[in-house]
């Protein structure tokens, strides 16, 4: 079973602070307030962290543009970042044509999950 969580945004005089609350079906605000890069991971993409952290700011892969991207010789947990913007999503498909789908991962949310099984990675609007 994989988690996933939304990060949310408090704006803290000049200072940014970010918490962790669950993702729900609805778009993030993220984008919507302002919220760019994060760890990383630029806004517009959906990143693959090596593990299920955010690995010092620095993703494994990242993808921009939407449509099946195959994935190879990803094994155990990783992280993978939704920071596209404009109702995008992410989903994790068991083969290689991207069908047979996970549910979507919404805009600024991460899933810490186990990639043996996914083959593929694929990016739409909602």
């Amino acid at each position: 079973m994989h988690r996933i969580r939304r990060l949310t945004v408090i704006v803290a005089a000049a200072t940014s602070l970010f918490g962790f609350g669950l993702a729900t079906s609805s778009t993030a605000q993220a984008a919507q307030n302002g919220v760019q890069d994060y760890a990383g991971c630029r806004t517009g993409y959906a990143c693959i962290y090596p593990n299920a952290s955010w690995n010092n700011n620095t993703p494994e892969h990242d993808y921009y543009t939407y449509g099946v991207h195959q994935l190879y010789e990803e094994y155990g947990v990783h992280r993978v970042f939704n920071n596209q913007t404009g109702g995008a999503v992410v989903r994790l498909c068991y083969d290689r044509a991207g069908t047979n789908c996970t549910t979507p991962l919404y805009e600024y949310a991460y899933w810490d999950i186990d990639l043996t099984p996914y083959n593929s990675i694929r990016l739409d609007r909602s």
